[in-house]
């Protein structure tokens, strides 16, 4: 089985396309708890060439209408609505929009989907509602939405520090990735909240040359807890590790292998798509979003 992919909003008139793309952290590690119950971090964000879509049809109603075909978008509390409400107080009065959302990645997966929907909400919505906001301001609205919000904002592979929000543009090779959903989704505030998480990794520092040359990839802080608490996810782990360096991307639960060529990451993945979901992807350093 593959990720599923809704069909219903494909091209729907009067609407312009926004691309939300995926994430994996090819590295993540927790260098300690802030004062503000945060904890500082160091990841590595490489983007995906597939997502989430959005469709977008400004209307003068002064309202945003979300419709999606994914039974678990609630209309309030979803970032996509979040996103235009930041947008708020900059926008024309009457200027609404109408989003319809294709969700085909599943969330608490760790691929970074709300966040990915938020960023491309604000991009979309800045141009279509001609608000002209800088990228620098845009990326202060989207941390307040969600740590990872600004990577995709900036929509290129970055470096990321603090909380993930301090980010340096960088590039790794463009490679294939075989992501498998182990049918359980992770509640982020557990983990991070858990007396047995390791908050005391070694910093990274990276070298200005290309960075597959600064660092050796596939750490993951959470990897460890993540296996423990969900043995879905350590299943999934041990039976890719057959073929590979297996990795937890973000707090999961979705778990990766890397491959240099797609012949490579299809012959494997044809053994994974009876036991679980997954998703055929390329890593991109640049965003369609820009």
């Amino acid at each position: 089985m593959t990720f599923a992919h809704s069909t219903g909003y494909t091209n729907p008139q009067g609407y312009s396309y926004w691309p939300a793309p995926a994430k994996l952290n090819l590295e993540l590690r927790i260098l300690g708890r802030r004062d503000d119950g945060y904890h500082d971090l160091q990841t590595l964000f490489q983007l995906l060439d597939c997502g989430d879509d959005i469709w977008i049809k400004p209307n003068d109603s002064g309202q945003v209408t979300l419709q999606s075909e994914y039974d678990e978008v609630p209309s309030d509390d979803n970032l996509i609505i979040k996103a235009a409400r930041a947008l708020e107080p900059f926008k024309g009065k009457h200027q609404g929009a109408d989003i319809r959302l294709n969700k085909k990645l599943p969330s608490g997966a760790g691929l970074g989907g709300g966040s990915s929907d938020a960023a491309t909400t604000l991009v979309a919505l800045n141009q279509l509602w001609d608000i002209k906001l800088p990228n620098e301001k845009l990326c202060e609205l989207g941390k307040s939405l969600g740590a990872d919000v600004p990577v995709f904002v900036k929509g290129k592979t970055a470096w990321a520090e603090g909380i993930g929000e301090i980010l340096t543009e960088t590039e790794v090779p463009e490679k294939w990735y075989l992501i498998v959903y182990p049918d359980v989704k992770i509640n982020t505030s557990i983990i991070f909240s858990h007396p047995a998480l390791t908050r005391d990794n070694k910093p990274i520092k990276l070298r200005a040359s290309r960075t597959e040359a600064s660092l050796e990839l596939g750490y993951n802080a959470f990897e460890p807890l993540v296996a423990k608490l969900y043995p879905e996810v350590r299943e999934a782990l041990e039976f890719l590790s057959k073929f590979g360096k297996a990795t937890l991307t973000g707090t999961g639960s979705c778990v990766f292998l890397t491959f240099d060529k797609e012949r490579e990451v299809r012959k494997i993945a044809a053994l994974c798509k009876q036991r679980w979901l997954t998703l055929t992807a390329r890593g991109i350093n640049t965003s369609p979003l820009i």
